[in-house]
């Protein structure tokens, strides 16, 4: 019911490795030998370039630790012999496609997504610009923990050396622009952008202004500790009164690294993760474009996506929480679209992760074929009513080992039947248990959401 395919380790997570910045294991020194396993494991492996030098690319968003991970993992990396390109701040799905680009062995962004500054985190890429597997995961904490890489140590002109690389901004604004049919312009449509200080900072006011849009943008000076703090995707009552404020036709709001999106439409309503979902796939199943008709979302997105595909032909496939897990799905089954409600979508014809101005130009984009507004278009989905509770958790024990929780949970189910789920998970990058309830009548699944959720915080709550 709440098992992850992921199992616990002792420093990655479900995206990469994340904590408190200067706490274990988000250290100075942690990254410096996180740099040397990764930099040995790419250098080495079959997944490897092969040839010449070898050299990853390092980006950040925009957190004040950002400086002291980036010059230990820099450290780490050339002391293996492997050249470093440092791009500073750019979006995640930049750092994704830069790697892919530059013809780099990895690539590594240092971000905490949407959680608040005091954190930060470590995310891998390949050089074919995906996340990296379990597998390569487990083998690189391996290379970190029993100190097997300890005496390699390159000497002379073997060792790495760092380059700043000016252009990656640029490269990665014409990058997502080719997103979008070349002839296709946003003039007449004013947007409204919070980009949360956050790394999107400069990139998405510069896309959306080359396209055409009459742009206000919201929370762009980043000082390195104001990141997510009460804007971005997470407050998104930013972007919804901005809307009505400046009457925008559509409000666009990212997390701290970019890889998300909450839209708010011309009335200020927010569409999340599952209403661009729909609207996406749905157009592009009209075109014949869905590949193999499938849409890939996760256990958390609502019913009402399963049966808006199913009316026009399509059909959901449900993924496990988290981007990793959808991506894996798709590559499973061939599909190219795929997403999280959260704000996660990821369009495998453009990129490689998720990508949220990407995301957001898909929707302008079929807003501006269609001649619809977004709210028009928003319509295509009517979700069933969902409560969503957040626990913080002093352990995670399995779920399955709580009887009276997993009593009223299974009560819950039976009352519901096939209109209603009920789904309590572990956060994979917070202390937190989440549960989600499902259902025709709210006042019924409210009800049962409060009883469910006390029980959690008897039970594991700090």
């Amino acid at each position: 019911m709440n098992e992850s395919p992921r199992r616990e380790t002792k420093l990655f997570g479900t995206d990469g490795v994340r904590g408190v910045a200067n706490v274990e294991p988000v250290t100075a020194e942690t990254a410096l030998k996180l740099g040397r396993a990764a930099a040995h494991w790419f250098k080495t492996s079959g997944d490897s370039r092969g040839r010449g030098r070898h050299r990853i690319i390092i980006g950040k968003d925009t957190r004040l630790s950002g400086y002291m991970l980036e010059n230990a993992m820099v450290a780490g990396i050339t002391s293996m012999g492997v050249d470093v390109m440092v791009v500073g701040p750019l979006p995640t799905p930049g750092v994704a496609y830069m790697t892919r680009s530059l013809r780099c062995d990895a690539g590594i962004v240092l971000t905490a997504s949407h959680n608040p500054y005091e954190d930060n985190g470590i995310k891998f890429f390949r050089h074919d610009g995906y996340k990296l597997d379990d597998r390569v995961e487990d083998e690189i904490e391996e290379l970190v923990f029993t100190g097997r890489i300890d005496s390699i140590r390159p000497t002379a002109t073997a060792i790495g050396k760092a380059t700043r690389i000016d252009d990656a901004l640029g490269r990665y604004i014409e990058f997502v622009k080719s997103s979008v049919p070349r002839g296709l312009s946003l003039e007449g449509l004013r947007v409204a952008a919070d980009v949360g200080h956050g790394a999107t900072y400069k990139s998405t006011p510069c896309v959306l202004r080359e396209l055409g849009a009459e742009l206000i943008v919201l929370n762009n000076a980043p000082d390195g500790t104001n990141i997510n703090r009460e804007c971005g995707s997470t407050h998104s009552t930013v972007i919804c009164n901005a809307v009505r404020q400046f009457r925008a036709d559509v409000g666009i709001s990212h997390d701290g690294d970019g890889d998300r999106v909450i839209l708010a439409d011309e009335k200020g309503d927010i569409v999340d993760g599952d209403t661009v979902l729909a609207i996406t796939s749905l157009a592009a199943l009209g075109n014949g474009q869905l590949r193999n008709n499938t849409l890939v979302a996760t256990v958390m997105s609502n019913l009402a996506l399963d049966h808006a595909l199913e009316k026009a032909g399509g059909r959901v496939v449900r993924a496990a929480v988290g981007d990793r897990y959808v991506l894996e799905k798709m590559l499973e089954i061939d599909a190219n679209i795929g997403g999280e409600q959260s704000g996660h979508i990821i369009f495998r014809d453009h990129g490689t992760t998720g990508d949220g101005i990407v995301s957001a130009l898909q929707v302008l984009r079929i807003m501006v074929e269609t001649g619809k507004s977004l709210s028009d278009l928003a319509s295509c989905l009517k979700p069933y009513p969902q409560v969503l509770v957040s626990i913080k958790v002093k352990a995670k024990p399995p779920l399955e080992d709580l009887p009276e929780v997993l009593k009223l949970v299974r009560a819950a189910e039976v009352d519901l039947g096939k209109t209603g789920r009920v789904l309590p998970r572990y956060s994979g990058t917070e202390p937190k248990v989440r549960l989600l309830i499902e259902g025709e009548d709210r006042e019924k699944i409210e009800a049962h959401a409060n009883r469910i959720a006390e029980k959690l915080r008897e039970t594991i709550g700090v």
